[in-house]
């Protein structure tokens, strides 16, 4: 949480307001209160706030109706509401109206300090992800290279070292974890930014027809060759030339392009003239190209030529911690496309996406979020908007034999075992994990048979205020 984060506080009850207000404030937060709904829209007017938490019930303007103003005038802002037990329904509505989340009373504070560091990530997620849209504004694929983990860290420290130079660069990795997009982003930061960048797919094009594209044609060199044809290397003198899938290139179209690489010039199909090109050539591969050297499929010179400098891309299973990053910034690029729009994931939902284990990487994710935003009827994404595959699949691909289809008791029940092991037992900071009170989590622990709880309930209350 950033030190400049502040959130309104809107009550007319002042007891309630200030011990609000107090929790925030231990908890880092900058925090300024309003009375009722009028002073709170005088505020807002002048001031611009990270978040605001309103109550429900007030006069003269109640919080549904303060909810409304404010997402005319502030519509990122992400407004958090507060209702007693019998207006849940109330809630609800406010949600579906565009309200990030609502607590219930009487106030857990762990919960609802918890909440607000949630609703101030969110908008920070939001603000960064139109940066990032503004800043890609021409080159909008390349917006979606977000990543917070080690591992991603260092692949764009490389794509920043070798962009500026003319070395042929080998990307490795799994289908879907943005091989061409890091190939764009080294294009687009080198001296050919001004220039085109053309990319093929070695395995979309059949392998008859693969040396003819790339390398060109002389007219008769084989049935069919009516004319004279340059190929997309030639065409493409001067520009970045992406090869992707270069493993499947054929043992004839590989020995062309080791002349490419080291003289520079190019043969067309049936010919035995050299024609001089001008290309930066980033290739890419799904397989390890060294493996198919050992059983004779690629050519070893070849491979050396390529891997001048190798960019190893992880799968998405490898960095977990940047799978919530890539789902708020695909909420946001589809989020905001439908007539109300879908603003957050719950708690459940953005732990199902960490339990899955993405067999096609950030494109799945891409997918995923996207068809659940489609089908989305309210503001918050649940555990109800994913695909099946991705309920029911472990992180390692595996099936979850004990969660029939249909129900989500298993997910919960094997989230909360998980978080239960990862805390060593400690119940309060797994319940603090999971987004919800201890109450909830001892409910959870006696629904599922999860051991025995030897902590008093009781205790749940402290540090609760009533409605």
């Amino acid at each position: 949480m950033s030190d400049s984060s502040s959130i309104l506080v809107v009550d007319d009850d002042q007891r309630n307001r200030e011990m609000l207000a107090e929790a925030l404030s231990d908890s880092g937060f900058k925090v300024d209160i309003a009375c009722d709904g009028v002073e709170a829209l005088s505020k807002i007017n002048q001031v611009t706030y990270d978040a605001l938490l309103s109550d429900i019930r007030m006069a003269p303007l109640s919080g549904l109706e303060l909810l409304d103003s404010v997402r005319k005038i502030r519509p990122e802002m992400p407004i958090v509401l507060l209702t007693a037990f019998g207006s849940v329904d109330t809630a609800i509505q406010a949600m579906k109206q565009g309200a990030f989340d609502y607590i219930t009373k009487p106030i857990n504070l762990d919960e609802l300090v918890l909440t607000m560091k949630r609703a101030v990530e969110h908008r920070r997620l939001i603000d960064e992800n139109r940066t990032l849209q503004r800043a890609f504004s021409e080159r909008p694929r390349v917006a979606s290279l977000i990543g917070q983990s080690k591992k991603m860290v260092e692949v764009f420290k490389l794509v920043g070292k070798v962009s500026r130079s003319r070395t042929a660069i080998l990307i490795q990795g799994e289908s879907g974890t943005g091989k061409e997009l890091i190939a764009r982003a080294i294009h687009d930061n080198s001296l050919r930014a001004t220039h085109r960048f053309v990319a093929v797919n070695c395995s979309a094009i059949p392998d008859s027809l693969l040396e003819s594209e790339l390398f060109g044609h002389t007219k008769g060199s084989f049935t069919g060759a009516h004319t004279m044809r340059c190929g997309l290397l030639e065409e493409a003198s001067g520009v970045t030339f992406f090869l992707d899938e270069v493993g499947d290139l054929t043992p004839a179209g590989q020995a062309k392009l080791l002349r490419v690489l080291q003289q520079g010039e190019i043969r067309r199909v049936g010919s035995n003239d050299s024609v001089k090109v001008d290309l930066r050539i980033i290739a890419a591969s799904r397989r390890n190209l060294g493996d198919l050297v050992l059983t004779g499929r690629f050519r070893e010179d070849l491979l050396y030529r390529l891997n001048t400098v190798t960019i190893f891309l992880p799968p998405l299973r490898e960095r977990p911690e940047d799978i919530p990053l890539l789902a708020e910034f695909f909420l946001a690029l589809y989020g905001d496309q439908k007539e109300v729009p879908v603003t957050s994931f719950s708690s459940t939902a953005i732990q199902a996406l960490l339990a899955y284990s993405w067999p096609g990487n950030v494109r799945e994710l891409e997918h995923v979020v996207e068809r659940a935003v489609a089908l989305a009827s309210h503001a918050i994404l649940s555990v109800d908007d994913l695909p099946p595959e991705v309920l029911y699949k472990n992180r390692r691909g595996e099936d979850r034999a004990d969660m029939p289809p249909g129900t989500l008791k298993a997910l919960q029940k094997e989230q909360v075992l998980r978080m239960l092991e990862s805390t060593h037992g400690n119940k309060e900071r797994t319940a603090r994990l999971l987004g919800i009170s201890r109450r909830t989590l001892y409910r959870l622990l006696e629904r599922y048979g999860i051991g025995k709880i030897r902590d008093s309930v009781e205790s749940d209350v402290q540090g609760t205020i009533g409605s």
